[in-house]
């Protein structure tokens, strides 16, 4: 019998059903019903082992993060999806917190996050939750939303909305330009001319100029304006008005009281009848330029993401059933064995079989480089094949190759919230409410204290605070920067796994560095070899090889991949020989070589002061020497050290120039990290550190310094890049590392990390830059359209320069976000 049927049962209210993860047993059943009974609000669980579900009543608004948490602390997950949604109809900062209001509001949402530039929803929902549930919710509250499919099968779908989009803006725009010229010439021309004033009367009459504005300020009223009220006006009877709202409220004030003026001008009060067609269509056709300007500045925004889609291959030359078939991309299999011929682009991630080439991977990885590719070797899709024909075994495919993750990593950078949008996401929350309170007060306030006429002022005051106050720069500030500022980097070989690290890396204070893989290049070369007078470099080394290669240590490794890299061939070895404590002996070719250190050559009987300087120079670079002895005569002095990688000089000099405090943490002997450090500049040595005690010294640097950007490439690196404020990988380090990463340094160049750094500092500066444009033209320019200068020097702000404004305004944001596509690393 299952346990639940002795809990208490869900009572009447709202139900959720939670996907309980880690329940073993029926006492875990019993647990569950517990906790879940102790959250605020709920009247009921039961629990059923078999299917992980729990269904909980909750009395009134679930609070579905509370109950998540509960079953967090005592030890259970709850299995959780993340939805996109692609909507269409925002328009600005107001339309984004209404959109995610009524997405929290559906039952099994725990967060909603939405995007102004992108147009995208990002939505965590309890597992079970129908993604039309979400869809309907948007549309409810007057917008349209579909699910995002994968990035490259949405692209084009997505490329022609868009192109649609500015297609049919443009041809409003026309529209709306050609008929509102006529009537901006015959109002505001009459006014500014007087001989075309004085030309209008006597040919048309102010009645049939007046009907000939109506006319025309209908066309475009109901025409390309129409889209304004069709929006607008729905939202503002919802009780939550935004932009659109803002535009029909103000259009249709002007172009009614001008509607009574030219047919009922009884109606209105002496000295007030005044028509104001001009305002209105000019007002819909400047907003309609920004509109448009602003669509075709959005597409740029997003170029970092269709460059990448572009470097996707359509199809792929795949070896099957003995013949050489062209297959569309999506038909290749893992094991398929894929040919590319020179100039041609990797279609997918694989292992060289056949051949040799070089490999540009710059778009990639942004190393500019190509890379040598032979049998063995790893290559990437979407890198280009340069000189040499290879075959390739496909590794991963679809959505698993790297190029595919780099596009998924980028867009949720781009789509994500930084902690500096909270601020801007309550402003909006009451901003256009606040608009139309302020537009109605100017109204009465002009009415009772304005000067005759005072209705025709109050309208026109009105009329100008709803204009200018349309809150479109406040919502693209953020967003726009973070699209361009996460594409920029991502073209730099800089993915940001999480958008908070874009904010939270520019106050780092002090950068904490690995040593093995960071700073070196994680594998021991050999770095010297100096030789005695009498000998030849590839016969010592050729012969030194060949005893080594009887070894598995590194530094024997490393010799003998020395002796290969050079085309040495290896001799003949015999009588192999381990002296403890002094190094190897045996016979080469029939001469005697030994191997070891000073002592085993002063056991020798040879005098190895002729080295004494170079020797000096490598302690001093924390390289241990090894000495050859060949036919009993000191041949060689050879040293073997992990080298630094070759960017790495430069990064270290970079972080500094950029006023951080650089620390390396690193396992290695004191002597060694210590010369290193001299060697590079670095200000601090955290050395002989247990894998677990890397956090300790995170947690210690961070104490003493602040904020801290931590960077490794191992798995013993994985806690410490969690522990970090921000942790940045090494592209070319291992998954677990890069999983517990915020940031990814896909070329594995260190240099990225100042980039990364200095591109996250110009990013929030941006914000900043396109959040005090946007405050500061709405707390400066209301007040004036209000009027507030009037009894001063008798300045009003009229409605046209207001749209004008306010349009520019969206179009700078806009625009100052696209400067950060020119970023370039110093």
């Amino acid at each position: 019998m299952d346990s639940s049927t002795n809990a208490q049962r869900p009572s009447e209210g709202t139900h959720l059903n939670l996907t309980v993860e880690g329940m073993t047993c029926a006492s875990c059943v019993g647990r569950v019903e517990r906790t879940l009974a102790k959250v605020p609000g709920v009247t009921g669980a039961s629990v059923n082992l078999a299917s992980e579900r729990a269904a909980v009543a909750f009395a009134g608004t679930p609070d579905v993060p509370a109950a998540i948490a509960a079953l967090h602390k005592a030890g259970y997950q709850v299995a959780e999806d993340s939805v996109e949604l692609s909507v269409t109809g925002m328009t600005c900062a107001s339309c984004v917190g209404r959109v995610e209001r009524v997405l929290r509001k559906v039952p099994g949402v725990t967060e909603a996050s939405v995007n102004l530039a992108s147009e995208r929803a990002r939505v965590r929902v309890l597992r079970g939750v129908p993604t039309t549930a979400l869809i309907a919710a948007i549309e409810r509250a007057g917008y349209e939303a579909k699910p995002v499919a994968a990035a490259g099968d949405l692209f084009d779908a997505e490329e022609a909305r868009r192109s649609a989009e500015q297609g049919a803006l443009k041809r409003a725009l026309t529209l709306a330009a050609i008929f509102t010229l006529p009537v901006f010439l015959l109002e505001m021309g009459a006014h500014l001319i007087p001989a075309l004033h004085h030309l209008i009367l006597a040919t048309l009459g102010q009645q049939a100029n007046w009907i000939l504005q109506f006319a025309l300020s209908a066309l475009v009223m109901f025409g390309p304006g129409l889209r304004f009220f069709r929006l607008g006006v729905p939202a503002l009877l919802r009780g939550a008005p935004d932009m659109n709202s803002l535009v029909a409220v103000g259009t249709s004030a002007a172009w009614l009281f001008s509607l009574v003026a030219t047919f009922a001008p009884g109606l209105l009060p002496a000295g007030t009848v005044h028509v104001y067609y001009e305002a209105a269509t000019v007002i819909i056709t400047l907003i309609l330029l920004g509109r448009f300007l602003e669509a075709r500045a959005r597409g740029r925004t997003s170029e970092a993401i269709k460059r990448l889609i572009g470097l996707q291959a359509r199809t792929a030359r795949v070896r099957r059933d003995g013949q050489v078939l062209e297959v569309a991309i999506d038909a290749v299999r893992g094991g398929d064995e894929v040919e590319v011929r020179p100039g041609e682009r990797i279609p997918v991630d694989g292992e060289v079989i056949e051949g040799a080439s070089f490999v540009d991977e710059s778009m990639i990885i942004g190393e500019p480089v190509p890379v040598e590719k032979a049998p063995g070797a790893g290559v990437v899709g979407g890198t280009i094949n340069q000189n040499g024909a290879l075959t390739l075994r496909a590794t991963r495919i679809g959505g698993d190759t790297v190029l595919a993750q780099i596009i998924r990593l980028v867009e949720q950078a781009q789509g994500a919230k930084l902690p500096i949008q909270a601020l801007v996401d309550r402003v909006t929350l009451w901003f256009v409410p606040a608009v139309m309170l302020a537009a109605l007060l100017t109204f009465i306030a002009w009415m009772v204290f304005g000067p005759a006429p005072a209705l025709t002022f109050a309208l026109v005051n009105a009329v100008a605070v709803l204009i200018v106050a349309c809150p479109c720069a406040m919502g693209l500030a953020t967003p726009t920067s973070i699209m361009v500022g996460s594409g920029r980097a991502a073209e730099l070989g800089v993915l940001f796994r999480q958008g908070e690290a874009l904010q939270l890396l520019k106050d780092a204070k002090v950068v904490a560095l690995d040593k093995t893989g960071t700073l070196t290049r994680g594998k021991p070369e050999l770095t010297d070899l100096f030789l005695a007078e009498g000998f030849e470099r590839g016969m010592v080394l050729a012969r030194v090889a060949t005893v080594e290669d009887r070894s598995e240590h590194p530094i024997a490794r490393a010799i003998v991949a020395a002796a290969e890299a050079e085309n040495l061939a290896l001799g003949q070895l015999e009588n192999f020989e381990s002296v403890t404590g002094y190094g190897v002996r045996a016979t080469v070719d029939g001469v005697r070589v030994e191997i070891g250190a000073d002592r085993f050559m002063a056991q020798l009987g040879l005098d190895v002061a002729i080295f004494a300087g170079e020797a000096q120079r490598l302690g001093d670079e924390a390289k241990t020497p090894l000495y050859a002895a060949v036919d009993g005569r000191l041949a060689a002095m050879l040293a073997v050290a992990d080298p630094l990688k070759d960017g790495t000089p430069a990064a270290i000099r970079a972080l500094h120039d950029l006023g951080l405090k650089v620390s390396m943490i690193t396992g290695d002997n004191r002597r060694t990290a210590e010369a290193i450090a001299r060697q590079l500049g670095i200000d601090e040595v955290v050395a002989e550190v247990l894998p677990d005690g890397k956090v300790a010294a995170v947690e210690r640097l961070k104490a003493a310094h602040g904020r801290l950007a931590f960077v490794g490439d191992g798995i013993n690196d994985a806690p410490a890049l969690a522990a970090a404020d921000v942790g940045l990988a090494i592209g070319s380090g291992t998954d677990i590392a890069i999983e517990a990463a915020d940031v990814v340094l896909m070329s594995g160049d260190l240099r990225g990390v100042p980039t990364a750094i200095a591109l996250s500092r110009a990013t929030l500066g941006n914000i900043r830059q396109n959040l005090f444009w946007a405050f500061a033209y709405n707390t400066a320019l209301i007040p004036l359209a209000a009027g507030v200068l009037y009894p001063v020097n008798g300045m009003l702000l009229s409605p046209i320069f207001a749209a004008g404004a306010m349009a520019l305004s969206s179009v700078f944001v806009l625009g100052n976000a696209l400067r950060l596509k020119r970023f370039q690393p110093a």
